[in-house]
């Protein structure tokens, strides 16, 4: 339950704008990295003090500054105030329970979504919270751990591969929003995986391991859902908000991540309808189990009812029985009861009852 809802009880009563860290602590310490290129040169450098990003406000290049750890609120609190970041985004950074959203702030956009990645040992979708600051010339992005999907990303700006060191910082949003956006498919696509083996689990050898596996999958594709579904409002928002910030050329990228954005929604409302039907699946095969074995008990129940009742009958202590006396009664009455089983055997094979 602490993936869907956090604690905040540290900012009740706090002024709006009051910079509290709310989720845990994935880092010890914040480390940031700066990317400063342009057509010609790339400069990459590992910043120990935040001041050192301070000069590259200034340049007319494009700076990607990544900022690892959101539980240092006055190093993040430096930096959002040398890059005259609103007070209450600062809020909203550090507070890692945020809604997929996107603001539109005199001279910058603040876009918050989330990054996801697949535990295999846990077997569990885990979520980080990244938030980009989107300006002239610059993007600051705020994640809460080192981990990411960004690698192709640097890669492409070291190497001068595509587009990405001709374009702007609008480009470098839209490219960084592309990354994580795609690696939605990669997490889908192992949860598909899982889905595809169940089925056939489920139909075969119905048990409650499965039934808990079905239920924990349930779960995660509530997580995905929670994490995705407002993605769509801020890609539309970034197309249609009119900012200045956002030239032309990059909108009709931003129409492709609107396109995959509605494709992972489409793929989440599809598992979560497989999974229910999975659950309606089960049921009816534990229902034909059962109804198998009671099938099975009935039949031997009514082989027995007429042997029970010949048993019965020769059991009653009455001295005048004829039969008693006869010497070959008794195996008489054992052809009898085989006579009566094998054909009461056969009448249900007749009938297709075994």
């Amino acid at each position: 339950m602490a993936r869907f809802v956090k604690k905040r009880s540290k900012t009740i009563g706090l002024s709006p704008g009051s910079m509290v860290h709310v989720g845990k602590k994935k880092t010890d310490i914040v480390k940031i990295t700066v990317l400063d290129y342009n057509v010609s040169k790339v400069e990459e450098e590992r910043v120990v003090d935040v001041k050192d990003c301070f000069p590259f406000k200034e340049k007319p290049s494009v700076t990607w500054i990544n900022v690892v750890g959101l539980h240092d609120v006055d190093t993040i609190g430096n930096l959002g105030s040398h890059y005259d970041i609103h007070s209450l985004v600062l809020e909203d950074i550090v507070n890692t329970s945020q809604r997929p959203k996107m603001e539109d702030y005199d001279g910058y956009l603040y876009i918050v979504l989330k990054m996801l990645h697949y535990n295999d040992k846990l077997n569990e979708v885990e979520a980080e919270q990244v938030s980009l600051i989107l300006g002239n010339n610059f993007v600051i992005c705020f994640q809460e751990k080192e981990e990411d999907v960004f690698d192709s990303v640097r890669d492409r700006i070291r190497n001068d591969k595509g587009r990405i060191r001709k374009m702007g910082a609008d480009y470098l949003c839209y490219v960084l929003l592309d990354a994580i956006i795609d690696n939605y498919f990669v997490i889908l696509e192992k949860i598909g995986e899982k889905l595809e083996g169940l089925e056939d689990e489920v139909v075969l050898n119905p048990n409650p391991t499965i039934l808990q596996t079905i239920h924990s999958l349930k779960r995660e594709m509530l997580f995905l859902r929670k994490s995705v579904w407002p993605l769509r409002e801020v890609v539309s928002g970034l197309q249609k908000n009119g900012s200045t910030l956002i030239k032309k050329t990059t909108g009709i990228f931003l129409r492709d991540i609107y396109d995959h954005t509605i494709q992972v929604i489409d793929a989440i409302e599809t598992y979560r309808d497989l999974i229910s039907s999975l659950i309606d699946i089960y049921m009816s095969s534990v229902s034909n189990k059962m109804n198998e074995v009671m099938k099975v008990l009935t039949i031997f129940a009514a082989i027995f009812i007429p042997l029970t009742f010949i048993a019965g009958i020769y059991g009653m202590n009455f001295e005048n029985m004829p039969e008693l006396s006869i010497p070959w009664a008794y195996p008489m009455v054992w052809v009898v009861i085989i006579l009566v089983s094998v054909s009461l055997l056969g009448y249900f094979k007749h009938r297709k009852w075994l």
